[in-house]
């Protein structure tokens, strides 16, 4: 195919559904649960309120914080944090292109 093609023909071969930016991933394909936890954790740091109470609601610090970044335990608080607050949960599955239920899995594999 030549770059010189009608856009028509070059966009037919990556078609997707109009109401996604981010194409969809096989369901086969699960996200890794500490990646999709970071992935969460820096949404939720993302505002500055929302960073505040889940700050507060943790009890955690930003020193303990980053030292607690490898800890399974402590990915799982952001996604337990989200698991609690519908609203936010909505949207950060948006925001990270993956569905509730993927976060809430992922919450709970790491919390084993």
């Amino acid at each position: 195919m030549s770059l010189n093609a009608p856009l028509a023909t070059r966009s037919d071969r990556y078609s997707q559904p109009k109401d996604r930016t981010i194409p969809h991933r096989p369901s086969s394909q699960s996200p890794n649960p500490q990646t999709l936890a970071l992935a969460a954790l820096g949404w939720v740091l993302e505002c500055e309120d929302r960073a505040a109470r889940y700050l507060e609601l943790t009890g955690l610090d930003p020193d303990s914080l980053r030292a607690g970044l490898g800890d399974p335990q402590v990915l799982a608080s952001a996604l337990e944090f989200l698991a609690n607050h519908e609203p936010d949960l909505l949207r950060a599955a948006e925001a990270l292109a993956v569905t509730p239920e993927e976060l809430i899995a992922a919450k709970d594999a790491l919390q084993q």
